[in-house]
């Protein structure tokens, strides 16, 4: 079958890769309809984490149930479905307490496990024909057949569970102030989801003009960075206060206005942002090693957080990636029922093979190119 391998940094290829195909009693295959391009996967495609080369992309994935072990018991061939990027078990501590993303069975040595992703687990990804499902009757979230809502159902493998998860985490409230530092998906994902919780003005902070135009489109304030500090744009606009919650969908890979790399600069950002007594929730990315460190600290995680600040507020913080099986089925819900419409931040569907120049028109930010969802099986553009 056809697959996204990772080559060397900024370098992937669309290669001949051994088919999927059952291993174990409780596995699915599905023929994939569609698999998204991350901003996590930026991380591995610019060889900021220890992926090696070989690797098959694609943690964001949908399709139709092709073959099934004789283990599974409650999805069928021909369903549709969509999978959390968590590979779980449905059966360890973590995952009876519903915390899925810390898995404590799929993956040896660690808590969670993923598609596609380095340090992960064994599972390849979905960037290809067809996909591996383990522990499916888990996994595998059911939708209606058809070809109905497919970018909408599509970012219930990642991005939307995970911008609801922001807002889990800084316990958005009814009537409330957010701001969300970074216009990505997950960070247009996180205000969108702020204003399904009913949040009444929400913040974000972008320097990219495409990206702030989405937010504004979907009644958020944009906040461009490049005309001044973030943090007191948002504090004129509140009354001196700050928001009431803030978060960060940005990670370890933030710049300054200059340019410069700076990992802590959006944590401390929202220390500043963020009205004392208010709390953090912490959605983009940081790692235990950055080989492309600015900085012997950065390279082994290591940051300069303002902690003295941020106990003086008596500000909170949570972080983590999102259990997506949390959420997942109740954002599936909204989408069918016409109250969320996530698919607003799909700008590209391409097919499998046009997948390396995505890759490097997506890393460059390039205008428009915001969320991109690759088609196996259509041809190529």
């Amino acid at each position: 079958m056809r697959a996204v391998v990772y080559q060397e940094p900024y370098d992937v290829a669309v290669e001949d890769v051994e088919d999927a195909r059952i291993e174990d009693p409780t596995d699915v295959v599905i023929k994939v309809t569609t698999s998204a391009i991350c901003g996590s996967d930026l991380h591995m495609y610019e060889g900021r984490t220890g992926a090696e080369p070989g690797i098959v992309f694609g943690h964001e994935n949908m399709g139709v149930v092709q073959e099934t072990g004789p283990g599974v018991a409650g999805i069928r061939e021909g369903d549709r479905v969509v999978l959390p990027f968590n590979v779980a078990c449905g059966f360890c501590r973590n995952c009876l307490a519903g915390n899925t993303g810390f898995c404590l069975t799929v993956n040896k040595g660690f808590a969670g496990g993923a598609y596609g992703y380095v340090s992960m687990g064994p599972y390849r990804g979905g960037q290809a024909e067809y996909l591996r499902v383990p522990f499916a009757d888990f996994n595998c979230l059911k939708l209606p057949p058809g070809d109905e809502h497919e970018d909408d159902f599509a970012l219930l493998a990642d991005i939307f569970p995970t911008g609801y998860h922001a807002t889990e985490l800084a316990r958005v409230s009814p009537g409330e102030t957010v701001c969300v530092f970074g216009a990505g998906p997950v960070g247009l994902m996180a205000a969108y989801s702020a204003q399904l919780r009913g949040a009444s003005r929400v913040f974000v902070v972008d320097r990219q003009p495409d990206r702030l135009r989405l937010a504004e489109r979907i009644g958020a304030v944009p906040v461009d960075f490049g005309q001044g500090d973030a943090a007191e744009q948002i504090k004129e606009q509140t009354g001196g206060e700050g928001t009431d919650k803030g978060i960060d969908a940005v990670g370890y890979q933030a710049t300054a206005r200059e340019g410069e790399e700076q990992p802590a600069i959006v944590l401390n950002a929202l220390v500043e942002a963020v009205r004392p007594t208010g709390m953090l929730g912490v959605v983009g990315l940081y790692v235990p090693e950055d080989p492309g460190g600015p900085s012997e600290h950065a390279q082994k995680g290591e940051l300069l957080f303002r902690i003295g600040k941020f106990f003086e507020k008596g500000l909170r913080m949570a972080t983590g990636q999102a259990n997506v099986k949390a959420y997942n089925r109740q954002l599936r819900d909204l989408i069918i029922a016409g109250r969320a419409e996530p698919g607003f931040v799909v700008s590209h569907r391409l097919p499998l093979e046009d997948a390396p120049d995505a890759y490097r028109r997506f890393d460059r930010r390039e205008d428009g190119w915001t969320k991109v969802l690759l088609k196996p099986g259509r041809a190529a553009a």
